[in-house]
C-alpha cells in the first residue's frame, strides 16, 4: 500500500485510494476514528431496526456523517497546513447543520414544500457548496464539473437555442429541487448507499478481517497454481472470489494485487501484462454475482425489480468474462512457456477449505436470502450478524478445550443463527450481546472485540468515496428530472437507432467511457442509464439489457485509456506505465467489450426473454446456442490477439481468426455462418499444419 501512496500522483491518487493508510494516532485521528465507529453503529442500528426514522432523515443523516468524516479526514490524510484543516473542519460542520435541519425541520418543510423560506434556500446552498467541495477533494474535479455543468444549465438552460433550452426555473426552484425531497442529492443513489452498500462493505471489510482474503488465495493456488502459467490464473481466479465479497475492481486491485502482481512477474510474466490481468480480473468482481459492485443495488432499486433479477441478468456474462481472461492468461503462459508453480511448494486447496469453510457460511446465507426474495437490506444485514458471530464464536470457541464442549458450543450457535427464521433479527442480537459480553472478559475476547471495533472503523472510512460520489450524482439526476434534459440525447440515439441500432450502441459505449474517464462507476452508470437507457427501450431493447449494456461499459472504463483508474492502481505495484497496463487490459478483457453486444442482439445471453432467435428456435436453445458463440467468438479472440494456440500463428491465420470472432459477435443476416464457416477453416489450418512453426 505505501508503494501505491509514493508512485501515484496525489489527484490520481485520491481517485481510488485517498484513504489507504489507517486513521492517524493522534487526537484528530482517534476522535475521528470514533466518528467512524459511529457512523457504522448508526448504519447497523438503522438496518436492524433498533433507530426507526424516515428515510429522508436517514439519507441526510447519512450524507451529514459523510462530510463530517470526509472533509477533515481528506485533510489529514493530505497533510494540508492549518489553514486547509480549519476549512476542511468548517465545512465538515456545515454538513452536520445541513443534516441537524433536516432533521429537525422534516415536518416542517413537507408542509412548506414548494414554497421554500429563506432560510431552507439558504441551508440548500449549504448543501451543494459542502458536497461539492468533498467530491472535488475525494475524486478530482472531473465529477464535479460535470455535475457543475448540469446545474448551470438547470440555472440558466433556457438561455441556450432550441432544441437544448427549457422554460426556465427559479433560482429557489432549482435549490428546493435538488437539496430537499428525493430528487436530488437525497434520491435513490444516496438511499441506496444509506442502505445496501453500506452494509455490504461493511460485510466485506468484516469477512477480509476474519481471513476470507488468504482463503481465497490459498484456495485459488491449490487449485490452478501448479498449471500452465498458475501465477496468472491464480491472480484471476483470487479477484474474482474477492470480487463475491467486496465488488470494488480498484480497491481489489490494490488489495489482491500486492501478492498477485509480483507472483506473476517472478514467473515471467511481462509487468504491464501482469497489471493487466490483475486489473482485469479486479473489476471483473463488480459483475460477479451475488455482491457484485454497488452499481447492482442501485440498478434493481431503479428499475424497481428484485435484486436477483440483477444476478440473474449479470450470470453467464460474469462466467464469460472470468472465462475470456482465463483464456487469455492461458494463451499468453503458452506463448512464453511460462509453467506452473511447483505442486509441493503450494498450499493445498482442501486443506484450506478445512480450515476456513466456516467462513463461507455468512456468504452462503447471503445467497440464499437474496435468491428466496428478500431484501438486500434483510440480507446485508442477516450476513453481518451472522459474520460478527463467527468472529466473536472463534474467539469464544478458543478459551474451551478441544472436543466435545467445542463442538456443542458450535452447534448451539448454529441454532441460535438458525433462529432467526422464525423468531426475527432480534435473537441474532440478543447472541451477539452475550458473545460481546463473554469476550469482554477474555484477552482473546478483547482483542477479537477490537478488531470488530477497528472493521467498523475502517467500513465507513471506505463507504465515502461511494457515499460522497452517490450525492453529488444527485445533483445531474435532480436536473434532469427538473428540466427533461435527458429527452434531447435520448432523441438523437433513437434518431441514429433508426437507421442503425449498431450505431446506437457503438454511440452509447463511447459515452460511458468517456464519461468514465475519472468518474467512478456509480455515477458513471446513473448518467448515462439515465440518458441512454430510455433510447435503448425504446430501440426495442429489454429493460434490463439495456441498464447491463450501459454497467458493462461504465466498468471497462478503468481498463480503457487514457485514465484507466484500475490500471494506474495496478502501476506502482507492477513497476510499469499505467498507460501500457490499460492497453494490456483492454485487449485481456475482450469478453467485456463483446457479451454486451451480443446480448442487445439476444437477450437469452442474459436469461432474458425476447429477440428473434428466442422467438424462432425457444428460450433454452436460445441461450444455448447463444452461449456456444460468445465462448467460440472468445476462443478465437483469443488466439488471434495473443497469437498462439498451440504454436505460435502466422499472421494470415490471426487475422482468420479476428474476422470469425468479429462475424460471431455480428448479428447481421448471414454473420454467424461466416463466422462458424471461418472458425471451421481455422480450426482446419490448425490440423493440417500441425507440428509446423511458422517463419
Amino acid at each position: 500500500m505505501e508503494q501505491t501512496k509514493h508512485h501515484l500522483p496525489e489527484d490520481e491518487l485520491g481517485l481510488h485510494d485517498p484513504l489507504a493508510e489507517s486513521f492517524p494516532d493522534t487526537h484528530e485521528g482517534r476522535g475521528l476514528f470514533w466518528l467512524a465507529f459511529a457512523f457504522s453503529v448508526f448504519q447497523i442500528s438503522v438496518a436492524a431496526h433498533v433507530i426507526d426514522l424516515p428515510s429522508q432523515v436517514v439519507r441526510a443523516v447519512h450524507v451529514g456523517f459523510l462530510l463530517a468524516l470526509g472533509l477533515p479526514l481528506l485533510a489529514i490524510a493530505k497533510h494540508r497546513g492549518p489553514a486547509m484543516k480549519a476549512l476542511s473542519y468548517a465545512l465538515a460542520g456545515v454538513g452536520v447543520a445541513v443534516a441537524a435541519y433536516q432533521w429537525i425541520e422534516f415536518t416542517d418543510l413537507l408542509m412548506r414544500a414548494g414554497d421554500p423560506l429563506t432560510r431552507d434556500i439558504v441551508f440548500g446552498v449549504a448543501a451543494l457548496v459542502t458536497i461539492f467541495t468533498a467530491a472535488w477533494l475525494l475524486m478530482g474535479p472531473a465529477l464535479p464539473i460535470i455535475s457543475g455543468i448540469f446545474l448551470s444549465y438547470a440555472l440558466w438552460g433556457e438561455y441556450l437555442p432550441a432544441p437544448l433550452d427549457h422554460r426556465g426555473y427559479d433560482f429557489a426552484q432549482v435549490i428546493e429541487h435538488l437539496t430537499y425531497g428525493t430528487e436530488g442529492i437525497y434520491g435513490i443513489p444516496t438511499y441506496v448507499s444509506a442502505t445496501y452498500i453500506f452494509l455490504f462493505i461493511l460485510f466485506g471489510a468484516f469477512l477480509e478481517k476474519a481471513g476470507m482474503i488468504k482463503l481465497f488465495t490459498d484456495v485459488s493456488l491449490g487449485l490452478v497454481g501448479h498449471k500452465m502459467g498458475g501465477a496468472a490464473k491464480v491472480s484471476v481466479l483470487s479477484s474474482g472470489l474477492m470480487g463475491t465479497i467486496s465488488g470494488s475492481g480498484v480497491a481489489n486491485v490494490v488489495t489482491t494485487g500486492q501478492f498477485t502482481i509480483p507472483l506473476m512477474k517472478s514467473f515471467g510474466y511481462r509487468p504491464a501484462f501482469a497489471g493487466g490481468v490483475e486489473a482485469t480480473a479486479s473489476m471483473g468482481g463488480q459483475i460477479m454475482p451475488p455482491v457484485m459492485g454497488a452499481v447492482a443495488f442501485v440498478m434493481a432499486e431503479t428499475l424497481g425489480v428484485e435484486y436477483v433479477e440483477v444476478v440473474k441478468a449479470a450470470l453467464i456474462p460474469a462466467i464469460l468474462y472470468f472465462l475470456g481472461v482465463f483464456w487469455m492468461v492461458h494463451l499468453e503462459a503458452g506463448k512464453r512457456n511460462l509453467r506452473g508453480l511447483k505442486r509441493e511448494d503450494l498450499p493445498s486447496a482442501m486443506a484450506a477449505l478445512k480450515a476456513g469453510w466456516y467462513l463461507i457460511l455468512p456468504l452462503a446465507v447471503l445467497v440464499y436470502l437474496l435468491f428466496s426474495g428478500y431484501t438486500p437490506l434483510f440480507a446485508g444485514t442477516v450476513g453481518l450478524a451472522l459474520t460478527g458471530m463467527l468472529i466473536l464464536g472463534g474467539s469464544v470457541a478458543l478459551g474451551m478445550p478441544e472436543g466435545v464442549l467445542r463442538v456443542i458450543f458450535w452447534i448451539f450457535l448454529g441454532l441460535i443463527a438458525a433462529a432467526f427464521f422464525k423468531f426475527g433479527l432480534n435473537i441474532v442480537m440478543i447472541a451477539l450481546a452475550a458473545l460481546v459480553a463473554v469476550n469482554i472478559f477474555s484477552k482473546g475476547g478483547r482483542e477479537t472485540l477490537a478488531l470488530c471495533r477497528d472493521s467498523l472503523a475502517e467500513g465507513a472510512k471506505t463507504a465515502l468515496p461511494v457515499g460522497i460520489a452517490c450525492a453529488l450524482v444527485g445533483v445531474i439526476i435532480g436536473v434532469m428530472t427538473l428540466t427533461g434534459a435527458a429527452n434531447t440525447f435520448g432523441q438523437y440515439i433513437v434518431g441514429v437507432g433508426e437507421n442503425s441500432l449498431f450505431l446506437s450502441l457503438v454511440l452509447t459505449m463511447i459515452t460511458c467511457i468517456v464519461l468514465g474517464m475519472g468518474i467512478p462507476t456509480i455515477p458513471n452508470y446513473i448518467i448515462t442509464s439515465s440518458i441512454a437507457g430510455p433510447a435503448l427501450l425504446a430501440l426495442g431493447v429489454p429493460l434490463i439489457v439495456s441498464h447491463m449494456f450501459v454497467f458493462y461499459f461504465g466498468i471497462l472504463a478503468d481498463l480503457t485509456p487514457p485514465v484507466a483508474l484500475a490500471c494506474f492502481a495496478a502501476a506502482p505495484i507492477a513497476k510499469e506505465s499505467g498507460l501500457r497496463i490499460s492497453f494490456e487490459a483492454v485487449k485481456v478483457a475482450a469478453a467485456g467489450f463483446v457479451v454486451p453486444f451480443m446480448a442487445v442482439y439476444t437477450p437469452a445471453l442474459m436469461l432474458q426473454d425476447g429477440g428473434p432467435l428466442a422467438a424462432a428456435i425457444g428460450y433454452v436453445p436460445a441461450v444455448a446456442y447463444i452461449v456456444l458463440k460468445a465462448v467460440l467468438s472468445l476462443a478465437l479472440w483469443g488466439a488471434a490477439v495473443i497469437g498462439w494456440l498451440g504454436r505460435p500463428l502466422a499472421v494470415w491465420e490471426r487475422l482468420i481468426a479476428m474476422a470469425g470472432a468479429f462475424c460471431l459477435v455480428a448479428a447481421l443476416a448471414l454473420t454467424d455462418e461466416v463466422g462458424f464457416a471461418l472458425a471451421i477453416l481455422f480450426g482446419a489450418f490448425l490440423w493440417v499444419r500441425r507440428g509446423r512453426v511458422p517463419a
